[in-house]
């Protein structure tokens, strides 16, 4: 291996370290507790080598949310396909994006609900979230064929993630959470 190519790997594993210890620190105290003083004390590093993989917190949440998004992407994935049933398919879906969002709530946060620089619906749409929003689709797609599907795949997703975010944040309350669910599922699989 050249000094080149050793550096560069050093550097990744450096970039993975940040990510890694910033995801930890966000799941035990919240993203208030993560800033770039804070990281670069755990990583034991200097803030300029922070800043030199990273522009500031917002860039890494990014990176994190990022993670989220294959995360989430594959759980989409074996839940779809899981069974032959469009109609279980979709509802596993459901399940599965329910279950990320319950037991990954600052994750989800980083993912959906903080100001991070991620383009959603774009050619600079990074993969991990074409591949997440391509496991909905398909899902929908099951049941309602080509016709407006991006479209509709689109208020599938706002349904969930509005039922979530409402439920999590206290507007609605959890125990109509499965009611409130299968009304959404019903309403594709007519």
């Amino acid at each position: 291996m050249s000094l080149r190519e050793r550096r560069e790997r050093e550097r990744r594993e450096r970039e993975q370290r940040i990510i890694a210890v910033a995801r930890e620190l966000a799941e035990a105290e919240g993203w208030d507790a993560v800033t770039t003083r804070r990281l670069a004390e755990l990583i034991e590093y200097s803030q300029p080598v922070l800043y030199s993989h990273f522009k500031g917190k917002a860039a890494i949440m990014a990176a994190v949310a990022l993670e989220g998004f294959a995360e989430l992407a594959a759980e989409l994935r074996a839940a779809r396909t899981a069974s032959p049933d469009p109609r279980t398919s979709l509802a596993d879906v459901a399940a599965a994006y329910v279950r990320f969002a319950v037991t990954r709530p600052v994750l989800y946060e980083a993912m959906f609900t903080s100001d991070v620089d991620l383009a959603f619906a774009s050619p600079q749409t990074p993969a991990p979230l074409q591949e997440g929003f391509g496991e909905l689709r398909e899902a929908v797609r099951s049941l309602a064929g080509s016709d407006e599907l991006d479209a509709r795949t689109e208020v599938f997703w706002a349904g969930l993630h509005g039922l979530m975010t409402l439920t999590r944040a206290g507007r609605l309350p959890p125990e109509d959470h499965h009611r409130r669910l299968a009304i959404l599922l019903r309403q594709f699989a007519a």
